[in-house]
């Protein structure tokens, strides 16, 4: 790398990637993280978006960003159908690499990619933003240390109301459409960092017409007795909350639980305690760029806050949840398929 200083490029030029080099930007004094390149399918795409961020360098092909030497990582903002690709080039081209998520498509392209940064021995984290939220760390260590006793329930939900029509990226079974991988991915990954992996899954879900989940339901189980009850939706704006239970108390989320500022910890026989831990001008997604560029200076592989095993088992249990409602996507074609999670992870219910 250049020095202290982070050299990022960012791959799309779509609404996350604009948010997410918003912040970069203003970290660039405080923080010495530069945007150095930016590349989309088109170079004018490309030029656009450089021009709107004063962005030295704009690439119509991915190729041309993953070969730029300049660039110490790369930030993948496309569709979830895009991940596998874009991010194998860019590891495979010497970058390191944030990936959007969800992940990638299924866990089968998970493992391919994570295989490919390990082979060559390069950074590679999901933009899991919401594992490096203040917020959320501290409510992990409470529960991690017992606060609320042994966790017994999960709650938590994301939908909104759209209209969705069907030529949306969200109704396209091609770019990984419907509500599972773009909002469910954030109840799920809740639900794995309180728990773990699911020993059970269960679902139930309304399908479009093109074969993508508008609304889905769902029910994790694990073997020492925790249950969580989890559900995303395109179609209808629910409350964007989330709580854990246990045997000594509970923790509750507001709304936009998966970027808090606060949240609060009710203990039996306690009056209800307020954590607070402000995001400030920012969007919130500074968090998982500073861990990012912490753990490059480091000479850290992955980061410790959104591991690559954890990654791996979020995507099972997405999948495990396609199975169970009947999603399918063109890259499971592949090899396997969906059907190998079947043995993975068991319904609920089963022997």
């Amino acid at each position: 790398m250049g020095g202290t200083t982070v050299r990022w490029g960012v791959l799309a030029t779509g609404g996350i990637a604009s948010s997410f080099t918003a912040d970069l930007l203003e970290m660039r004094d405080t923080e010495n993280a530069e945007v150095v390149a930016v590349a989309s399918r088109t170079t004018a795409g490309a030029k656009a978006f450089a021009e709107r961020f004063g962005i030295p360098r704009a690439y119509g092909s991915w190729a041309e960003l993953a070969a730029d030497e300049d660039v110490d990582v790369v930030y993948v903002a496309g569709p979830h159908s895009a991940h596998r690709a874009a991010a194998g080039l860019c590891l495979e081209a010497g970058r390191a690499v944030l990936c959007e998520k969800a992940f990638t498509l299924n866990s089968r392209e998970a493992e391919e990619l994570v295989a490919v940064a390990r082979r060559h021995d390069r950074f590679l984290m999901e933009g899991m933003w919401m594992y490096c939220n203040p917020s959320i760390r501290r409510l992990a260590e409470l529960v991690k240390d017992g606060a609320i006793g042994e966790v017994r329930t999960v709650h938590a939900d994301f939908g909104l109301a759209g209209p969705f029509g069907p030529e949306h990226r969200l109704r396209d079974p091609a770019l990984g459409g419907g509500a599972l991988l773009d909002l469910g991915v954030y109840p799920v990954s809740f639900a794995h960092l309180l728990l773990g992996e699911p020993d059970r899954v269960q679902a139930d879900a309304l399908l479009s017409p093109e074969g993508v989940d508008l609304n889905t339901g769902m029910l994790l189980g694990w073997d020492a007795g925790a249950t969580a009850l989890l559900s995303c939706s395109l179609t209808a704006d629910t409350p964007l909350t989330a709580a854990v239970t246990g045997t000594k108390g509970r923790i509750e989320l507001g709304r936009g639980f998966f970027h808090p500022d606060r949240f609060t910890l009710h203990r039996d026989g306690a009056e209800p305690e307020g954590f607070t831990a402000g995001i400030g001008s920012r969007r919130g997604l500074q968090y998982e760029a500073a861990e990012v560029m912490r753990c490059l200076r480091a000479g850290e592989k992955e980061s410790p806050l959104v591991p690559l095993d954890g990654s791996l088992a979020v995507m099972r249990t997405l999948d495990a949840v396609r199975d169970r409602i009947g999603v399918r996507y063109p890259g499971d074609e592949d090899e396997q398929g969906l059907g190998r999670l079947q043995a993975r992870v068991p319904r609920l219910g089963d022997e």
